[in-house]
């Protein structure tokens, strides 16, 4: 025991001390926060343009429309300068007209133009081609506005006038969603599923980051002989059991930091949005249980000592970063393809492939815990889940501690996978 935590003592120091630890685990819930405050920041910030107004709308629909459209991207500015140019053309005429307006367009006399007729009327198609076509919001004022437009003329053709026609199409609605599991009101359901993505996310980064460490430190120490000096006198087993711990207490740290100064600055985000002009986001963190926060960190732990056990097990068969970073293919496969399901277990937790994932250990690290956010999860499927996941690390630990101690001290060509194979069956 007292090798064991010699090893894990000097994984943990020598890490922690390191400025690459410190700055990632400053920057770190800056980055977190950031998520949150700047989509909102760029939100309130990304308005239509005032490129809008210089438009031409060409109306080949003979009724009117095309007038009506420049009212609506004015919105409730009449100031000149401000309002579209409507051509009235034949819809025999409209490629003529288009041919124009592109011209003009090109002298930069105008920004673009819209094309509506029949197919507008019948709320088919319409057309924009100018230089801020690739402006969303400028492209989402043009859509909303023939889009009001059309329903407008459809209104007014059963007899309803534009004051009334305000009234009936007018709805500020105000609609949240708020989620309730076995215990009662759990918060917002919408803040329920960024939390749920943020330890998704948080979980993969921190495996893949600290998995793909011990294996940069088993290779170090292999290629610079000091694996034999340290295989005399701590067994390998002890050694890779020391290596993954210490480096799990690392990533623990680092994310025990990174939660609280997270929180910190959310519940600071209100000034700090105000400082940048920005109006306050509406988002609560949902309800946390102490009891559910400790269920998080031993799945990160578990999770964490599953790969990393695999890690270090690649990089003792290896000779060169570049040998490792192909070796290391098939779990980077396993952990991507992993993420790549975190969206559809959001959209359904509750769901077969969700509650499959959530318990294969090769993904229930990142599965489960999403699902827990989100939804509420029975205690025998939560169970089930560490218990497999336990096992998939006891059975990893053996694995890769018996290609651990072979493969330190093999040197040279990379052994092959059948190779690898035999040195599982060496007796110890």
């Amino acid at each position: 025991m007292a090798k064991l935590w010699a090893v894990i003592k000097r994984e943990y120091l020598e890490r922690v001390r390191s400025k690459w630890f410190l700055i990632a685990t400053f920057f770190g819930p800056i980055f977190f926060s950031a998520i949150i405050i700047v989509p909102a920041w760029l939100a309130s910030r990304s308005k239509a343009t005032s490129d809008i107004y210089n438009v031409v709308i060409l109306d080949a629909t003979q009724t009117g429309f095309g007038h009506r459209l420049a009212v609506n991207i004015a919105g409730d500015s009449t100031a000149t300068g401000r309002m579209p140019e409507v051509q009235i053309v034949l819809p025999g005429d409209l490629t003529e007209a288009e041919s124009v307006a592109t011209r003009r367009v090109m002298k930069n006399e105008k920004n673009g133009y819209v094309v509506v007729d029949q197919q507008t009327l019948a709320g088919e198609a319409a057309r924009y081609a100018g230089r801020n076509a690739t402006s969303l919001a400028d492209m989402e004022r043009i859509k909303s506005a023939i889009r009001e437009t059309i329903l407008a003329s459809r209104l007014q053709t059963v007899g309803l006038d534009n004051a009334r026609m305000k009234e009936i199409t007018f709805i500020p609605l105000d609609f949240s969603a708020e989620r309730i599991t076995e215990k009662g009101r759990a918060g917002s359901g919408m803040a329920s599923v960024l939390f749920g993505f943020a330890i998704g996310f948080l979980l993969y980064l921190s495996i893949v980051i600290y998995g793909q460490t011990i294996m940069s430190g088993v290779l170090e120490e292999k290629t610079t002989r000091v694996a034999e000096v340290v295989m005399s006198s701590v067994p390998t087993d002890t050694l890779l059991a020391g290596k993954v711990l210490g480096v799990g207490a690392v990533g623990l740290t680092q994310q025990v930091l990174w939660i609280v100064t997270t929180y910190i600055l959310l519940k600071l985000r209100s000034p700090i949005m105000a400082r940048f002009g920005a109006a306050p986001v509406n988002f609560s963190l949902p309800d946390i249980s102490l009891g559910a926060g400790i269920i998080f960190l031993l799945f990160f732990l578990l999770g964490f000592i599953f790969y990393s056990a695999l890690y270090a097990a690649v990089g003792s068969t290896v000779n060169s970063e570049a040998e490792a970073r192909q070796a290391a293919s098939p779990l980077m496969i396993m952990i991507v393809s992993t993420a790549v399901f975190i969206q559809p277990v959001l959209l359904n937790p509750t769901g077969t492939t969700a509650k499959v994932l959530s318990l294969v250990p090769v993904s229930s690290p990142i599965i489960m815990p999403i699902r827990m956010a989100v939804t509420g999860v029975p205690a025998t499927e939560l169970g089930a889940s560490l218990g497999l996941l336990a096992l998939g690390c006891i059975a990893a630990l053996w694995l890769a501690s018996r290609i651990y101690r072979v493969g330190l001290l093999m040197y040279g060509k990379r052994p092959t996978i059948r190779e690898m194979a035999k040195w599982v069956t060496y007796a110890r």
